[in-house]
């Protein structure tokens, strides 16, 4: 009994090892993949409420056709700010590079002459009122009234030929950078906020398919947060795997043919445009009779001629042009 179910055993194995060998491609000139599933994530960079939406799920997208809208009220008012801000600080710099008026200047001469005159008569005041006060012809108070309207004046005089000084010398360097600096940070600013105001807009990167619309008008979005998600069409690449010894065979540029199990006698045209640099296990999602353990190589194919009917994630069987 033992002998029969051990003849059995190894008949089944022999058998099943023959249909392997036979089921297996002749060579290693052909390959299986999938189309490749891209898709993106689209969100507003800005936050706001929905103003507009313009497309539904299911429709055909191409690259830069607007998605929705934002209300842009409010980030036009932010724009409008920002440039009234820049008007100011610009005017600000203008005149801190051009240095003080000469009108100013000349003010500010007369101003320290008439302090200077008046100090002088504060102090020819004071001395009069001194030599008094020593007779005894007036109070104490009196002579302690001189003597502030003296220190007043000089405090005058010093105050007016400070800033005559400040305006012939103009601007330190340190203000002037300063000025730059804000100027610059004006300029950041205006431009922060017209790109706000044009991100209101959402447009799509590239043509493609609108698989989920997660936005309705109305609603109130978050900066970052998830509006709709694209399946992108083009371009078409089919992700195959080869094994080492037939590597060489399918460098970046060879050519290929591409079928699929619903189209068979409709063959697309590729072109291999990447070899991974390095080795991996062939994934289960690939659909081909040969052992799963082996160590294959990942090829990025561009499909030349792609229609509607090669669909991402459909089984493809790849073969070599000769």
């Amino acid at each position: 009994m033992k002998q029969r179910i051990a003849i059995l055993v190894l008949l089944l194995s022999v058998i099943g090892g023959y249909l392997w060998w036979q089921g297996r491609p002749a060579d290693g000139s052909i390959l299986y993949g999938n189309v490749d599933i891209r898709d993106v994530n689209l969100a507003f960079r800005v936050g706001g409420r929905v103003s507009e939406v313009l497309v539904d799920e299911g429709d055909v997208i191409k690259a830069g056709q607007p998605l929705a809208r934002l209300d842009p009220v409010p980030l036009a008012h932010q724009r409008d700010s920002a440039r009234a801000n820049l008007a100011a600080i610009e005017a600000t710099n203008t005149l801190v590079h051009k240095g003080y008026r000469r009108e100013e200047t000349d003010r500010a001469r007369a101003e320290l002459a008439a302090a200077e005159a008046a100090a002088l008569e504060a102090e020819q005041q004071w001395r009069r009122q001194r030599a008094l006060a020593a007779t005894g012809a007036i109070s104490r108070g009196q002579l302690d009234s001189a003597r502030s309207q003296r220190d007043q004046t000089q405090a005058q005089v010093r105050s007016a030929r400070e800033q005559l000084g400040q305006l012939e010398t103009g601007y330190r360097p340190e203000e002037i950078a300063q000025s730059d600096a804000q100027l610059q940070g004006a300029k950041a600013a205006l431009a922060s906020a017209e790109l706000a105001l044009a991100d209101a807009v959402l447009t799509a990167p590239s043509d493609g398919i609108l698989l989920t619309r997660a936005i309705e008008t109305g609603s109130m979005v978050q900066p970052g947060a998830t509006a709709f998600n694209l399946s992108l069409t083009a371009p078409v690449w089919v992700r195959a795997y080869v094994e080492e010894p037939w590597l060489g065979h399918f460098p970046s540029g060879a050519k290929v043919t591409l079928t699929t199990d619903s189209r068979p006698d409709k063959p697309y045209q590729g072109v291999v445009g990447f070899v991974s640099p390095t080795a991996e296990f062939t994934p289960k999602s690939v659909e081909t009779p040969d052992l799963r353990t082996h160590l294959v190589y990942r090829l990025r194919i561009v499909v030349q001629d792609p229609d509607s009917a090669l669909r991402q994630g459909m089984p493809v069987t790849v073969r070599l042009q000769p």
